[in-house]
C-alpha cells in the first residue's frame, strides 16, 4: 500500500518542484501552494461521484462523447472553478508567473489522487505509463490554465478574455488527449508521443512568455 501510495504521488510531487523551484517564494506563498494541492486532491472526489453518476444514468455513454464532455469538459471545468474561487479571488499575484504555480499545483493534487486510486485498482506496474502521460499531461493543462489566470490578474481590460481562454484551452488540450485514446485505442502512442511534444512545447512557451513579462 505504501509503495502504491508513494509512486502515486511522486510524479506530481517532481513536477510540483520543476515549475516551483524556478522562482523563489515566501513562507506564505509556500502555504498556499500546498494548500491548492491539497485542494486538488480533494476536488477528485466529487468529480468521480459526477462522472459515477451521469454513466449509471445513461448519460455520455459513447466513447466520444464521454472523452470531451464527461471526462475533459467536467474535470477542467472544475478545476478551473476551484481556482477562480479559492486562489485566484484571494491570493495576492505578485508576478504572472504565480498563476502558473497554482494552476500547477492544483492539477497535481487532482492527479496525484487521481493516479492513487488508479494505482490501487492496477496495480504498481502501471506507474511509469501513468507518470509519463496522465500526470504529466494534467500539470501541464494546469501550467496553461494558469498562465491564463496571472495574465488576467494583471490585464484588467482584458480579464474577461483571458479567464475565458483559461478555460476553453485546457478543455480542447484535455479533450484531443482523451479522443487520441479514444480513436487510437492499441494504436494510441503514435497519436499520443506527439502530442505530448507539442503539448511540453506550448506549456514551456508559455513559462518562458510569463517570465518575460514579468520582467
Amino acid at each position: 500500500m505504501f509503495a502504491i501510495i508513494t509512486a502515486a504521488i511522486a510524479p506530481g510531487m517532481a513536477l510540483l518542484s520543476y515549475f516551483y523551484l524556478r522562482d523563489q517564494y515566501e513562507a506564505r506563498t509556500n502555504a498556499l501552494v500546498l494548500r491548492t494541492f491539497i485542494i486538488g486532491a480533494i476536488l477528485v472526489f466529487p468529480v468521480m461521484v459526477l462522472q459515477y453518476a451521469f454513466t449509471v444514468e445513461g448519460y455520455f455513454n459513447d466513447p466520444i462523447s464521454r472523452a470531451l464532455i464527461l471526462y475533459s469538459s467536467f474535470e477542467e471545468f472544475f478545476k478551473w472553478f476551484f481556482l477562480f474561487f479559492f486562489v485566484y479571488q484571494h491570493a495576492q499575484f505578485k508576478r504572472r508567473y504565480d498563476g502558473i504555480v497554482f494552476g500547477v499545483s492544483l492539477s497535481l493534487g487532482f492527479a496525484s489522487m487521481e493516479n492513487v486510486f488508479y494505482l490501487l485498482a492496477n496495480g504498481v506496474e502501471m506507474a511509469i505509463g501513468r507518470a509519463l502521460l496522465p500526470v504529466s499531461s494534467h500539470a501541464l493543462f494546469g501550467v496553461i490554465m494558469g498562465y491564463y489566470f496571472g495574465r488576467a490578474k494583471f490585464d484588467k481590460t482584458r480579464q474577461s478574455f483571458f479567464l475565458y481562454v483559461s478555460l476553453l484551452i485546457p478543455i480542447l488540450l484535455h479533450g484531443s488527449y482523451d479522443l487520441i485514446l479514444v480513436l487510437l485505442n492499441v494504436y494510441f502512442l503514435f497519436g499520443m508521443i506527439p502530442f505530448m511534444f507539442l503539448l511540453w512545447w506550448v506549456a514551456l512557451k508559455k513559462v518562458k512568455l510569463a517570465h518575460r513579462l514579468d520582467g
